[in-house]
């Protein structure tokens, strides 16, 4: 008998990467997809490239690490570039708490066979280091370091101040978002006031349509967050906002506008604009809280105004739990009973409060007083002022006379007082269509019908470069164009 050899089989090296490692190699290709992408925008002078890139960094900002932005850092800034790539890239890595000298040692672009490979790339455009600069401000706040982020936007000042090409106006936008909210995570919102007012000025000199409005609106909530609603409205008065703008900047600016005038008492132009910013706001998840916000304006500018909010608001399942106290001061108003009122501030008042509707709400307690006179008027052709006083819980029937008068002047009731019986005798219903109510409502609905057709009209996208001859006969142009058109059907990120 012939003895076999045993012949063991060779051992398979695993060749595969850890997942972790498979997940940072995927996210550092699409920031290098994201980078050809605005290298094409700034070469062909089309900023749907660059919409296109923030539509898609919204999927994909929650992955960003560190490791990531320290390989993209090394791929997009050369080892010979000139002194001011060199100090860029050092305050880049300083910021990311990255040792220079270590990363040039040990990150080399190495090939499957373990040779290096040198980079061929140049100093990147001004598009490019703002984008970089960008993706660190978003790690630094998605990571909640709020001081470090503080201290990365000086220099972010500093590189938007040295560049000056219309192509980077989309990015720099953005990059000004993050620069004031830093500033308001950590209290510090007067010394940026003159950066944004110089922002502005540039941006209006230069046409910067994007950069202005972004500008524009972050003024606006700076004065508001400090309480200063005269330098807010002479803001408005002095500046003209451009209709052009993305819709998440236009419904924020709308938001903000809504709010001085509801301030200052012009609950008509306040309504207005809510509802224009109800309907500029993405409907999208991300922008979900900006929409509760909204909307809790919103129902209190109608209480102001007499209006009760349609109750399939408060159904909403997005809105449903943060509409609670809302609620219950949309009921207190309805039935006009200053006990229900009262015991709902004393419940929801800290809510109200973080909110920043708490005084809005305060103003309500005349409008209850007026529902309950309204209600009392249909239900008695004749009451007293005492059981008035009772009815509505007021201090004394004095009070009550004086609340029924002034709801007789400002046209409420249709009603007269008899002093001297100390009674309310209350008048004949008018038809409704014997006054000018429904023509008024009818011309409402006109000029939101009309307004939503002109703002139809101007979000039509058209393209940039004004060379179409040559587009028509480049097939990869084409090619181009058809798969932006499809990314051009989703809305906009917020």
């Amino acid at each position: 008998m012939t003895q076999e050899k045993a012949v063991q089989a060779p051992k398979k090296v695993d060749t595969t990467l850890p997942e972790e490692d498979n997940e940072t190699v995927d996210i550092l290709d699409t920031f290098k997809e994201f980078i050809s992408l605005i290298e094409k925008s700034a070469e062909d002078f089309d900023a749907r490239y660059i919409l296109k890139v923030f539509r898609e960094l919204t999927t994909v900002r929650k992955e960003i690490s560190s490791d990531t932005l320290v390989s993209l850092i090394e791929y997009v800034y050369p080892e010979t570039g000139n002194s001011k790539t060199s100090s860029t890239k050092g305050y880049l890595f300083q910021t990311l708490s990255v040792d220079p000298s270590s990363e040039m040692d040990t990150r080399d672009d190495v090939e499957g066979n373990g040779e290096k490979v040198e980079s061929k790339r140049s100093d990147p455009i001004a598009e490019v280091d703002i984008f970089i600069h960008l993706l660190v401000q978003i790690y630094l706040h998605d990571q909640k370091q709020y001081k470090k982020l503080h201290a990365f936007n000086m220099r972010c000042i500093d590189a938007l101040k040295s560049y000056d090409r219309r192509t980077m106006d989309y990015i720099q936008a953005k990059v000004w978002y993050y620069i004031f909210r830093s500033c308001e995570l950590v209290r510090d919102l007067i010394p940026i006031r003159a950066e944004l007012m110089r922002a502005l000025r540039t941006a209006t000199l230069r046409h910067d349509t994007e950069t202005r409005a972004s500008t524009i609106s972050l003024l606006l909530r700076d004065y508001l967050l400090t309480n200063d609603i005269n330098q807010a409205y002479n803001l408005v008065e002095k500046t003209e906002f451009p209709q052009d703008a993305s819709n998440s900047v236009v419904a924020r600016y709308y938001f903000y506008l809504a709010r001085i005038q509801a301030i200052q008492l012009d609950y008509s132009s306040a309504n207005e604009c809510v509802i224009a910013a109800i309907r500029k706001c993405p409907q999208t998840k991300s922008a979900l809280g900006f929409l509760q916000t909204v909307t809790k304006l919103h129902i209190l500018i109608q209480l102001l105004t007499g209006e009760v909010p349609d109750l399939t608001t408060f159904r909403d399942p997005h809105l449903e739990s943060s509409l609670t106290p809302y609620l219950a001061v949309t009921r207190a108003v309805r039935l006009g009973d200053l006990k229900i009122f009262n015991a709902a501030l004393e419940k929801y008042g800290g809510h109200l409060k973080r909110d920043e509707n708490y005084n809005l709400v305060l103003r309500l307690r005349q409008n209850v007083i007026k529902t309950g006179i309204r209600i009392i008027s249909l239900a008695y052709k004749r009451i007293s002022l005492k059981d008035i006083c009772i009815k509505l819980h007021l201090d004394s029937e004095i009070s009550s006379e004086y609340i029924v008068a002034k709801a007789i002047k400002d046209g409420v009731i249709d009603a007269s007082i008899n002093h001297k019986a100390g009674y309310m005798q209350s008048k004949e219903l008018l038809d409704v269509y014997s006054t000018r109510a429904p023509q008024s409502e009818f011309d409402r609905r006109i000029k939101f019908c009309m307004s939503l057709h002109d703002d139809s009209v101007k979000a039509m996208r058209y393209p940039m470069n004004m060379n179409r001859v040559e587009d028509k006969v480049d097939p990869e142009a084409r090619e181009r164009e058809q798969e932006l058109i499809q990314y051009l059907q989703d809305a906009d990120g917020f």
